[in-house]
């Protein structure tokens, strides 16, 4: 029974982004399923809600473990950083079962209004992030690992004045499809969730007629999703009921996008 009550138990899982709304749940999830928790943030104004969250996941009946790292992996550097800080952490016995690159950031902006330091800012996070993270964990990913990308359904939808947000989670699916090809001979799988609008602190810079639109045609009760949908699917990707599913972009939007 205690394998399915924490079907997580003994893995090691790395969110990005953890310190509020997606990237939290997540982290929350797979912690309540057995998880040892490594979570990364990047400005100084979360630390209080980040320890906040850590106090959380110690407190959860199972106990788990967790270690809250601030690097900022929109930098060149910031995964070699992470993963140094990491080692120091195992005391150099660094083993990875879960990724979820989930840190993103986005620009609402016509294109007319673009500027190369915008580029830079969603590209540097949203793609080159996540490509020099997972690249330097490879060496410490468990056989039949699971690395989770957080995509967003803006990746297959034309969203006035997102192109850059939305063009980025497109590139997204990409690395996905193609990790999954490289990555599956010792089982890891490599899928990308893409969630519909969550309440959540990013959703209040997307413009409301976007949500308001998207709510309005969401089969599911016309309504936004929840953190806590979102990181159930996220989590059961990282179990054993992952284990056959590789190479896809999950629509978690209440059927808004069908893919």
């Amino acid at each position: 029974m205690s394998d399915y009550a924490l079907p997580l138990s003994g893995k090691v899982a790395l969110v990005t982004g953890a310190s509020r709304g997606i990237g939290e749940g997540i982290a929350m999830e797979l912690a309540r399923r057995g998880a040892t928790i490594l979570m990364t943030y990047v400005s100084p104004g979360s630390e209080a809600r980040v320890h906040e969250i850590c106090q959380e996941i110690r407190n959860l009946p199972n106990k788990p473990g967790v270690q809250a790292v601030r690097i900022d992996l929109s930098t060149l550097d910031g995964a070699q950083i992470l993963v140094l800080d990491l080692l120091s952490w195992s005391n150099n016995n660094l083993q990875i079962d879960i990724l979820v690159n989930n840190a993103g950031v986005e620009r609402v902006q016509s294109l007319s209004e673009l500027k190369v330091e915008d580029y830079d800012t969603v590209y540097n996070l949203n793609v080159r992030g996540p490509i020099l993270l997972t690249k330097a964990i490879l060496p410490y990913l468990r056989a039949n690992a699971r690395v989770i990308n957080i995509g967003s359904v803006g990746a297959r939808a034309a969203f006035k004045d997102m192109s850059l947000y939305c063009s980025s989670k497109a590139a997204l699916e990409g690395l996905t499809q193609c990790w999954a090809a490289e990555l599956g001979g010792d089982g890891t799988t490599v899928n990308c969730v893409n969630p519909g609008p969550v309440q959540s602190e990013m959703l209040d810079n997307i413009p409301k007629d976007i949500v308001e639109m998207q709510k309005a045609n969401t089969p599911l009760q016309n309504r936004l999703g929840t953190v806590e949908e979102v990181a159930n699917v996220v989590a059961g990707l990282a179990g054993r009921d992952g284990a056959w599913i590789t190479g896809q972009v999950i629509s978690a939007s209440g059927g808004w996008a069908l893919y």
